[in-house]
């Protein structure tokens, strides 16, 4: 592990101290990619406009013409949060435009993923006009010539890298797709379909200046939720979404099915941060696709009151727990397989295991990609001749392309792949594994040099004890972090003054540095030396009617 402190910029520093931003704020600001104050300021009227997104306007018009026509629209989502928050984004949205809308999202272990022949044949149940698929789709040949074939028009609305063909639908709305020069590449899939509404509002206007609008900017909640959750870059324009979604979620009057999760997590709305959605909400609406269906996840999102979608939420916690013991047991096991020697000289890690879950093995790489700090591919059972992986990879390793490369060197090797920068999912043959691990490891150290492989970890300059307090902490919580725009980390030495465990993991302690500090460790239960030097974040902690600064320890450095 590298430690590294995050140059300010000066200029921005000065400039935002002279806009009214806190100094303290300034500087972590100023060391993140920002020019100047407009950067921060996150108003919607500066949100990129729907008409820059290739076919989004002809999208607006055509599902306007349908839905004054009755026609049926059946949207087909994707089973992780992304996915379900833009199914019950484009079932709420479609249905404030007057839409007959219906949704149906596949089943990991039945059908896998995106729209394949046997979900169209599942739609088709539904007496579909039209099929619009929300964060999937840009990969699904197949599946949307069996569409055609049936004589029902396919919109594809995605976020993740095309190939080299797309397929033949109706119309494609993707930021990455060729030709599509929308300035954000970093919309995940609930905000392209937010976009599709924008573009659906406009093509109302057309119509009927007179038109009594429904109101878009209640759907953000969902938007900030999908959007955290997807790990996808937050740049400005993604800023400006979460921003407008978590002020929504810290008033009365959002989501129910947001409301039942975080009420049934014991968590208060008032004061929840970016994070929180990913770590909190987020992995109970994906637990769901991971060991059931993530129908129930869509379904308490799409709740139309709160007892209703607690009904939903205590469902989706249950999923949770059980998916917990899942995990833990698995990489529990993977660290047991893994061969200490030859992983030091390896560039990635590549694990399959037959008593895997197919739902966790994602959670499973991310776990040991942290650990090691190695693009991390492991795999499940799919079934009798083929096994599905879920790779996660680090900053300088983009995975999908890497798996692009392999199958265009080595044709007969993966079934099936997509994905993006940081994660992927892939199918192969059973008697493939061997070859494609020796491949894999092989690709990686073409791409990757070997100081890559020492994790860096960036950080910001210290806050002064004088202003290390619980306002402080608060002021940073109600800012929007995340991918590529991280909450600030610190570095500090301090005297361990007492210490316990508690939970059986994690540690509680009393710091000093100039002054008392309360902290917690968490998934350790190691004893802490009388001094430390960590890596930490910190909290604004309220119990009680205490208030009180926190400091999370993240790391010890050696």
């Amino acid at each position: 592990m590298k430690l590294k402190e995050k140059k300010i910029n000066l200029a921005v520093e000065n400039e935002l101290n002279d806009s009214g931003i806190h100094p303290v704020l300034s500087k972590i600001f100023a060391a993140r990619k920002i020019d100047n104050s407009e950067h921060i300021n996150y108003k919607l009227d500066k949100l990129l406009s729907p008409n820059l997104l290739l076919s989004n306007i002809a999208v607006g018009e055509f599902l306007c013409q349908a839905i004054l026509d009755n026609k049926k629209i059946v949207i087909v989502g994707d089973y992780d949060a992304d996915g379900a928050t833009a199914s019950a984004c484009g079932v709420i949205g479609l249905k404030k435009f007057g839409g007959n809308v219906d949704f149906i999202v596949p089943n990991r272990f039945e059908y896998g993923y995106g729209l394949t022949p046997e979900i169209v044949e599942l739609a088709l149940k539904k007496d579909p006009d039209i099929i619009l698929t929300v964060d999937n789709g840009i990969a699904s040949h197949d599946g949307v010539e069996a569409a055609n074939k049936a004589g029902i028009d396919v919109i594809i609305t995605d976020h993740h890298l095309p190939g080299n063909s797309l397929p033949k639908a109706k119309f494609i709305v993707n930021p990455n797709q060729k030709n599509c020069t929308f300035p954000s590449k970093n919309l995940c899939g609930v905000g392209v379909m937010f976009y599709v509404l924008l573009a659906l509002r406009i093509a109302f206007r057309k119509k009927n200046k007179d038109y009594e609008e429904p109101i878009l900017i209640d759907l953000l909640d969902l938007v900030a939720l999908g959007t955290v959750a997807d790990l996808v870059p937050l740049d400005f324009n993604n800023r400006i979404l979460v921003s407008a979604g978590i002020k929504i979620i810290r008033g009365n009057a959002f989501n129910f099915g947001i409301k039942a999760i975080i009420n049934e997590s014991k968590k208060k709305h008032t004061y929840l941060k970016t994070s929180d959605l990913s770590f909190i909400i987020a992995p109970k609406i994906n637990a769901a696709g991971r060991l059931s269906d993530m129908t129930i996840g869509i379904r308490c999102l799409l709740a139309e009151n709160l007892n209703q979608a607690s009904n939903f939420a205590k469902q989706l916690i249950k999923f949770n727990e059980n998916r917990k013991l899942i995990e833990s047991d698995m990489v529990l096991s993977a660290i047991e397989e893994m061969d200490d020697h030859k992983f030091k000289t390896a560039y990635s890690i590549v694990l399959a295991n037959e008593s895997w879950h197919q739902g966790v093995v994602g959670i499973l790489a991310s776990r040991l990609k942290e650990k090691y700090f190695r693009p991390t591919i492991t795999f499940a059972n799919f079934n009798n001749f083929l096994i599905k992986g879920s790779g996660r990879s680090i900053d300088s390793f983009h995975l999908r392309d890497a798996l692009d490369l392999i199958s265009k060197r080595y044709p007969s090797l993966i079934e099936t792949f997509g994905g993006h920068a940081m994660a992927a999912g892939l199918t192969i043959k059973k008697d493939n594994f061997k070859k494609f691990g020796e491949i894999f490891e092989l690709t990686c150290q073409e791409l990757i040099t070997p100081d890559l492989l020492n994790k860096t970890i960036e950080h910001d300059k210290s806050i002064e004890s004088e202003d290390l307090n619980y306002s402080i902490a608060k002021i940073i919580n109600e800012q929007v972090w995340g991918q590529s725009f991280p909450a600030p980390l610190f570095v500090d030495n301090f005297d361990v003054l007492n210490q316990e465990i508690i939970g059986e993991k994690h540690t509680k302690c009393l710091l000093r540095n100039n002054k008392n500090y309360q902290a917690i460790f968490f998934n350790n239960n190691q004893t802490l030396p009388d001094k430390i030097r960590v890596v930490y974040s910190i909290d604004a902690n309220e119990f009680n009617g205490n208030k009180n600064l926190q400091i999370i320890i993240k790391n010890i450095v050696e």
